[in-house]
């Protein structure tokens, strides 16, 4: 029997509630399941990330203990880096076939409609909206064969954590430590090596390369666009030496200092060429429709931003090293040496983010923010904060350095983008062998025509073997793998470094013996005297002589610079130099008294003797023979034959007036009370 309608009504409505109250619960069952499943996602990302972390950090661990046995057994065959790059290899294979992979849900979609990719993608789902970045391009025949193990994601880092995070403590130290007294020796030298040196050898391997990629594309190994500024780009990158497993050896051995300042001063600066030349290579854009041609406004204009970027970045390096020494001198910042500590941390790391954010290269910027501030700031530290800044960036650098190793094995397997072309790799090795031979022996050749002491063809052998690949090489090979070209790039560095850091680092000992090399040389200790028939003696002691030989052998570039230097620059930036009341013209004397600091008249001694480290002022040598006195600046006394030393070895003025007056053995020599002597060949 029906119902009727008016109670047919109610009980149909007590359906719909109770079907509209089910969906209701069935959604928010639904949704507080996803937030479960979100959770879960969130907590095993986080776990990853622990576990990504915590390899590099036992890898590290495990570097550190084998390195003191190897330092135990006095075993140089390998150096840390190269451990670290083995521990990193090992853990590579069994990451990359020891995991298994899961189970993605990827599924592509159609965006035929965009002609570019999109950094951020927003995909709604449902009504709800994710956002999705760009992780890079896969080739059609890979679209389904995507690796989906999360932790070769996780333990694969951004490029610009090496940039931003690993760089700046590995080259602020190497500018913070700089030996000044042994770089600006060779100051000359390491500047045509790093500039010139770099750019030759830059040329000639993207000109070898270029070759090698012609013939790769006429036997059909190439598959992808290949072009001649790819060909600069590699060659500017793979020019950046980094020879500190060789480094490391003549430490330990104390090999001879000047080839250690010539191969340490090379490899700080070439690196702030390399990167900078890199960039105005990828600024290098012809007009046109081919954009790959040549074209002299774009090579000027590169050539432009070589010169702006590279004086721009080295500007904001030095200025940002004199506001901190400013800012510890004119501060009782000395009273906190933790405040103190942390304020030169900060101020020298934010110099490369300062510089990258303006758009020049951190790198330039805080090598040269380094030096200025082991130059100035240093001065003004408290005993307790020299001690903790020379440490902690010791500290940082090793351990940055050690992790770019130690990823780079790891790299070689977790890194999904490999391309290895046979051709291509060994093309690689011999434009290297070329690019370096002809950066170092006709620069050489070049140089010992004006050098007093020559750059010995045992020096110029061992610096061709010693021009290894690392760090930087790496950094900037992998800042961009986007394309064909540039991953083939990034997986022939990651082998040249790979053989570089293991067969020359490990034949450095025995390199070193075959050349004939000096080892167990006191880090102050010259090189043997030639048979120069002038030579100055300063003082009776060894240091003293030392001091006055670094002073007539400095770079004539620095001695150029350095009375500017001492007299106004040190006084007003430091607690040390002259007093600037002595050095400014009278008329100042206001400004000289604020910008002077009270211990500089304390220190005004002890800060001169150190000073004279490095050079020699013409105005301060005096020559005493018998009743014939001989100033440097032309005076003389009675009787007496005047000359002059500018600073230089020249036959026509300091021997030539010495020999041919005096014709005697030895002679006194005094200079602001000290005793200088000058043994001579008796012409008899």
């Amino acid at each position: 029997m029906a119902l009727p309608v008016r109670r047919r009504l109610p009980a149909l409505s007590l359906l719909l509630l109770l079907g509209a109250g089910g969906l209701r619960a069935a959604e928010r069952s639904s949704s507080a399941m996803e937030e479960i499943a979100t959770e879960k996602e969130a907590e095993e990302s986080h776990r990853q990330d622990s576990v990504s972390l915590l390899t590099f950090i036992l890898l590290l661990t495990l570097t550190i203990l084998t390195i003191w046995l190897f330092k135990h057994r006095r075993v140089r065959f390998l150096h840390e880096t190269g451990l670290a790059m083995i521990y990193g290899l090992i853990v590579g294979v069994i990451l990359r076939y020891g995991t298994p992979s899961t189970s993605g849900h990827d599924k592509p979609f159609s965006c035929s409609q965009e002609n570019r990719p999109f950094t951020t993608l927003l995909v709604n789902v449902s009504g709800k909206f994710f956002e999705y970045t760009l992780k890079g391009e896969i080739s059609p025949g890979k679209i389904h064969n995507v690796e989906q193990n999360d932790m070769l994601r996780k333990v694969t880092f951004d490029p610009e954590v090496f940039f931003n995070i690993l760089l700046p403590p590995i080259i602020f130290h190497a500018g913070y430590s700089l030996k000044k007294r042994h770089f600006f020796r060779n100051l000359g030298s390491i500047l045509a090596y790093a500039f010139l040196g770099t750019a030759v050898s830059c040329f000639i391997i993207g000109n070898l390369m270029y070759g090698v990629v012609k013939l790769m594309k006429l036997v059909g190994q190439l598959s992808d666009k290949f072009y001649y500024t790819d060909c600069l780009l590699f060659g500017a990158i793979i020019s950046a030496t980094d020879p500190v497993t060789v480094l490391a050896i003549f430490n330990e051995l104390h090999a001879d200092v000047d080839l250690y300042a010539l191969l340490f001063g090379e490899s700080v600066l070439n690196d702030a060429v390399a990167i900078v030349l890199s960039s105005s290579i990828v600024a290098y854009q012809p007009t046109g429709e081919n954009t790959h041609a040549f074209d002299a406004a774009a090579f000027f204009k590169s050539v432009g931003v070589f010169l702006g970027i590279f004086s721009g970045s080295f500007m904001m390096g030095a200025v940002t090293g004199v506001v901190t020494a400013l800012v510890t001198k004119f501060t009782k910042l000395h009273c906190f040496p933790l405040l103190e500590t942390a304020l030169f941390f900060l101020m020298s790391w934010s110099t490369f983010l300062l510089a990258e954010a303006c758009g020049f290269t951190g790198v330039v910027a805080v090598l040269f923010c380094g030096i200025t501030q082991a130059h100035y700031t240093y001065n003004n530290l408290s005993i307790e904060s020299r001690s903790r800044t020379k440490q902690l960036f010791e500290v940082l650098h090793f351990l940055a350095e050690n992790f770019i190793f130690s990823y780079m094995g790891l790299a070689l397997f977790t890194f999904q983008k490999h391309i290895f072309s046979p051709i291509f790799i060994i093309g690689a090795f011999v434009a290297i062998f070329l690019g370096r031979a002809a950066h170092i022996y006709p620069l050489s050749f070049l140089l010992n025509l004006g050098r007093r002491h020559k750059i010995s063809w045992n020096f110029q052998h061992m610096m061709m073997f010693s021009g290894l690949r690392g760090a930087m090489a790496f950094a900037l090979a992998i800042r961009d793998t986007a394309t064909y070209s540039h991953q083939m790039m990034f997986s022939t560095t990651l082998l040249i470094v790979f053989f570089t850091v293991w067969i020359v680092g490990g034949g450095t000992t025995p390199m070193l013996s075959w050349l004939n090399i000096r080892v167990g040389v006191d880090p102050d200790q010259d090189p043997p005297p030639t048979n120069d028939s002038f030579q100055v003696l300063q003082g009776d002691g060894p240091d003293s002589e030392r001091r006055n030989r670094t002073k007539q052998e400095s770079a004539w570039l620095f001695r150029l610079w350095y009375s500017f230097d001492h007299n106004y620059l040190k006084p007003i930036l430091t607690h040390s130099g002259p007093p600037l009341t002595t050095t400014l013209p009278s008329w100042c004397g206001l400004i000289a008294r604020c910008l002077t600091s009270p211990q500089v008249y304390d220190n005004q001694e002890q800060l001169r003797e150190e000073d004279s480290d490095f050079i020699l002022n013409d105005g301060d040598l005096t020559v005493t023979y018998g009743d014939t006195t001989i100033t440097a600046n032309g005076s003389s006394g009675p009787h007496t034959a005047t000359t002059s030393l500018d600073g230089r070895r020249t036959k026509s003025s300091s021997e030539e007036a010495l020999e041919h007056d005096l014709g005697a053995a030895d002679h006194e020599v005094t200079s602001r009370g000290t005793r200088l002597v000058f043994p001579l060949e008796d012409n008899a």
